[in-house]
């Protein structure tokens, strides 16, 4: 867990670029009808405005939110140290999901008067991604990388 405001801007740039890369190359896959080697590719173009979105919702927003929120669910005297970080990464997704589904919907897709409906579609499309590719692998991915460059860090 990053203990400073640097640490927490570190861990924010490496949880975004993992899960939103991710979350992009699943939607493009969906709308091509398949995962090809071009998705790929194609995901960096729209990192570029999606990364910088779900970072300053993330950590000026949803963050100071999700830890409130879990630090009142989870009690660490109770409860072993891994439900916190289960709790942390399941109301993050909660959370950024409607969130970055409904920037995909205004900056992305082309609504028309079916706004609220792409939203909520986009929304419920996202979310089991999302979730499970928090918990199992960019959220576990993303905590290693960071205890490492933490622990490289402090060796210096």
């Amino acid at each position: 867990m990053p203990k400073t405001k640097l640490q927490e801007v570190i861990f924010t740039v490496l949880m975004v670029f993992a899960m939103v890369y991710s979350m992009i190359c699943y939607n493009i896959s969906l709308h091509m009808g398949g995962l090809s080697n071009e998705v790929f590719l194609s995901a960096f173009h729209e990192l570029i405005f999606m990364g910088p979105i779900a970072f300053v919702l993330d950590f000026f927003l949803v963050a100071p939110l999700v830890k409130k929120k879990a630090f009142a669910i989870v009690d660490l005297k109770k409860d072993n140290p891994f439900i916190l970080v289960l709790a942390i990464s399941a109301i993050s997704v909660a959370f950024m999901c409607p969130l970055m589904s409904l920037a995909a919907t205004i900056l992305l897709k082309d609504p028309g008067n079916q706004f609220i409906s792409v939203w909520i579609q986009t929304t419920a499309i996202n979310f089991p991604m999302a979730f499970f590719l928090q918990i199992f692998y960019a959220g576990p991915l993303v905590r290693f990388l960071f205890q490492v460059i933490i622990s490289v860090k402090v060796r210096n």
